[in-house]
């Protein structure tokens, strides 16, 4: 990405107040939601004529939720006003976060609308989870400020978002949008690179991926694959990432004595991805990414972390589900 130049945002990350969403589907009201649960105030726009219905609709069905997960000092749904053109919306916003469907035209289009209305060192994220930036910003007369933060659904729950610029962004936007998102309340990965896809999503499309071919082939059925997740992996997900189960796999080895023990097995058929070849390259950069991760941790402690952890999310879990079934319960009484 270019060198900072003499642009620069004119309200610091910690100052905003209020923020635009150009666009009120899924993604957009759910950053709507987002937003005002943490105090903002928020200005709406999308040109679908039951828009406004909509979105205070799911305002409305996602706001217990955010209750019980804490509000923000001031916050509240009625902070929110949809306006009644795009350059409306914009005009006093001090961040733009565009959730527009994804079509490059569209994208395209509607960035350089927002970049011409909005006035001048406000930054510019958009949601999509496929389109790198620099493909998107070409049409806009200031693409220094656009950048790529990437939600991942719903906005108001899960908090990462991925931060990216492209190649006419400039540095200062991309650390301005990673540190508001960070002020906001989400968990950011700032990337280091435009990516297709992002690292979430990847990792998310492999594993769909891979359910899709057993099913299709008879070899597992759907409810089997999420609670091999549910009851499985996704617990430990939770809370450490693949690449931190794989080095506990490798017991007081770790990712070394994984890699070196069970690389071969890379090439065994238990999925239909190509493996990448284990290098040892790729083998000395794990252990070192992994390394970084543990952080001097020793292998006990990470496993009393793990299973403390675990124990949490499995106890929180069983405790939402018997209120949702007591609920289920106490409603058929009525019926």
């Amino acid at each position: 990405m270019p060198e900072q130049s003499s642009s620069a945002a004119r309200t610091a990350p910690g100052d905003v107040r209020t923020v635009a969403c150009i666009g009120a589907g899924v993604i957009g009201g759910g950053w709507v939601a987002h937003f005002l649960a943490r105090g903002y105030d928020v200005v709406a726009w999308d040109p679908a004529p039951d828009a406004e219905e909509r979105l205070r609709a799911l305002v409305d069905a996602a706001w217990p939720a955010l209750q019980r997960l804490g509000l923000a000092e001031g916050a509240s749904a009625d902070r929110l006003r949809v306006a009644a053109t795009l350059a409306e919306a914009v005009a006093g916003a001090d961040f733009v976060q565009e959730s527009a469907p994804e079509r490059l035209d569209l994208k395209r289009d509607l960035l350089a609308e927002i970049d011409e209305a909005a006035p001048a060192g406000v930054v510019v994220g958009s949601s999509t989870s496929g389109y790198s930036m620099t493909e998107m910003q070409v049409k806009a007369a200031r693409p220094e400020r656009l950048v790529v933060g990437h939600p991942f659904n719903p906005p108001y729950l899960v908090p990462l978002v991925e931060v990216v610029g492209g190649d006419s962004t400039e540095d200062w936007a991309v650390s301005w949008a990673a540190e508001f998102y960070r002020v906001a309340g989400k968990e950011v990965i700032e990337m280091d690179r435009e990516l297709p896809g992002f690292i979430g999503n990847r990792i998310q499309e492999a594993a769909w991926r891979e359910a899709l071919h057993m099913v299709a082939n008879g070899e597992a059925t759907v409810e089997q694959i999420d609670r091999s997740m549910t009851a499985g992996m996704g617990l430990r997900w939770a809370f450490f990432g693949p690449c931190l189960t794989f080095h506990l796999a490798g017991g007081e080895g770790g990712m070394a004595h994984m890699l070196d023990h069970f690389g071969p097995s890379l090439k065994s058929p238990w999925t239909r991805l190509e493996a990448p070849e284990l290098t040892r390259e790729l083998r000395d950069a794990m252990v070192a990414g992994t390394d970084e991760v543990v952080a001097g941790r020793s292998t006990a402690e990470l496993i009393e972390q793990r299973d403390r952890r675990m124990i949490a999310v499995m106890r929180a879990l069983a405790e939402v589900e018997a209120e949702e079934a007591a609920q289920a319960a106490r409603e058929g009484g009525r019926g």
